[in-house]
């Protein structure tokens, strides 16, 4: 109980603040460009108190789950007409209709009565402000916190076979003792050398098993030290003592068909020591989807090595679980420059997005199965874990990353959804005279229904990733 209403709470104030600052986006710009704003809203339901001002009711109401804008006319067959005869103004929704006595008057702050370009902008100022929120986030991380882990010693967890490290001699359980000339690095100074002297050749001495041993590693230009990626030169470094610890079993998955639950810690897999997921990651990719022999602790309990045959999801091989986060990894904070903090926060920003659209298109292709997609309850439960966190980091990533995804989601040319706005405007554009109100209607009715249906799918879906379902799976 304590946990769900943890969730709870962490998901109306996540969604929330995210859903107001799109609004917000929309309602500065409407401002902007002289639409009548008659009401700007944080939650929806019964009003509760507020402030008139203006054209515009600024008020709280009782459900706090986001906030919406009410401009005028800003619904289908909400246009207001002129009064006199107007004839091929462009970009506007009204027609001639003449000196008619019973002719609606003229309103200039009505939505549709503004240029198309000025509705286009409105449209797009929600996703924007969505965007630019992830990354003032992001800025402020790095510029105040900025954690990295406090690891004094680095020893190396896995290296791939036949990678650089693996040609260099190195083996799991060395620990660096010296790296281009530079002696004991610590975790973080280890991979800031790596990215100095990527595309070199640098002398690298390991104690291994209290001998010492020297050799040279030729570094791919790949490798990705600033954002602590290593595996480019088959190099996992051990930053935990704990073994990995599952927190979810997907259902029909290997791993619950083996009989995983959660809270098993995985002690070993065919003999090897892994405290991280990406080298476990890296030894199935290896070994190409072959039976792995994993030892489980349960309940403080070691028990007899289980069989589990992996499966190939989102291109890779997978055993299907959700590690728990790795809580007891130390850290230390080390604030960025207020430059360095933007550049970081631009190139998380970038990556993010693109991580986002990959996986829409691997959806709408077919390469990724749309019950990987997560809805309102997913998050939920992230943004639970995300507070539950000791660090930071976790509540910014998620706090930016969902923002991204609103942003983006907004985007696309979908019916309701701004760029389904946008994209009506620009055929209206192309065309020079407005769609016809009824097929805007069967438009939006159509889209509706469907978006309506794809919410029930994806909150069933979220349903069924829960621990307290999967008893329900064959």
């Amino acid at each position: 109980m304590h946990d769900f209403f943890v969730s709870a709470v962490a998901f109306i104030v996540l969604v929330g603040v995210m859903v107001v600052v799109h609004e917000f986006g929309h309602f500065l710009v409407a401002k902007l460009c002289g639409v009548r704003v008659e009401a700007f809203s944080v939650g929806f339901g019964p009003r509760l108190f507020g402030i008139k001002y203006g054209d515009t009711d600024y008020k709280v109401c009782l459900l706090p789950l986001g906030g919406f804008v009410k401009m005028t006319g800003e619904n289908p067959g909400e246009a207001v007409y002129p009064n006199v005869p107007v004839k091929g103004l462009p970009g506007t929704n009204y027609p001639d209709v003449g000196h008619a006595a019973d002719a609606p008057a003229y309103d200039p702050g009505s939505f549709m009565n503004h240029p198309r370009w000025q509705r286009m902008l409105i449209g797009v100022a929600g996703p924007v402000f969505n965007f630019l929120l992830a990354f003032v986030l992001m800025v402020v991380y790095f510029t105040f916190i900025n954690e990295v882990p406090d690891i004094r010693t680095t020893k190396i967890e896995w290296v791939t076979p036949g990678s650089a490290a693996d040609q260099a001699g190195l083996k799991p359980g060395d620990v660096v003792t010296a790296l281009a000339n530079t002696a004991n690095p610590d975790y973080q100074k280890f991979h800031d050398l790596v990215g100095d002297n990527a595309s070199k050749t640098v002398p690298v001495t390991v104690d291994r098993s209290g001998a010492a041993v020297q050799t040279s590693l030729s570094l791919p230009g790949s490798v990705d030290a600033q954002h602590d990626d290593l595996s480019k030169a088959g190099i996992f470094v051990q930053y935990t003592q704990s073994p990995i610890q599952i927190d979810q079993v997907s259902p029909d998955s290997p791993a619950q068909h083996a009989g995983l639950q959660s809270g098993d810690k995985i002690v070993a897999v065919d003999g090897h020591q892994f405290h991280t997921v990406l080298p476990l990651v890296d030894y199935m990719q290896t070994g190409k989807g072959k039976p792995m022999a994993v030892t489980i602790e349960r309940k403080g309990v070691t028990l007899p090595p289980i069989v589990i045959h992996p499966y190939v999801q989102d291109g890779g091989w997978r055993l299907g679980f959700l590690p728990a986060g790795p809580e007891d990894v130390p850290v230390r904070t080390e604030p960025m420059s207020f430059s360095s903090a933007v550049s970081e926060a631009r190139d998380f920003c970038a990556e993010s997005s693109l991580l986002i659209v990959n996986v829409l298109k691997k959806v709408l292709t077919h390469q990724v199965s749309v019950k990987q997609l997560s809805g309102p309850v997913g998050i939920a439960v992230a943004a639970g874990q995300a507070v539950k966190e000791r660090y930071w980091l976790a509540k910014f990533d998620l706090a930016a990353g969902i923002s991204l995804n609103l942003g983006i989601l907004n985007l696309l040319p979908f019916p309701i959804l701004d760029g389904g706005l946008i994209l009506l405007l620009m055929i209206e554009s192309i065309m020079r005279r407005d769609i016809s109100m009824i097929v805007k209607e069967r438009i939006y009715q159509a889209a509706f229904v469907v978006l309506v249906a794809f919410f029930a799918f994806v909150m069933f879906n979220d349903f069924s990733k829960l621990q307290v379902f999967s008893h329900l799976k064959p």
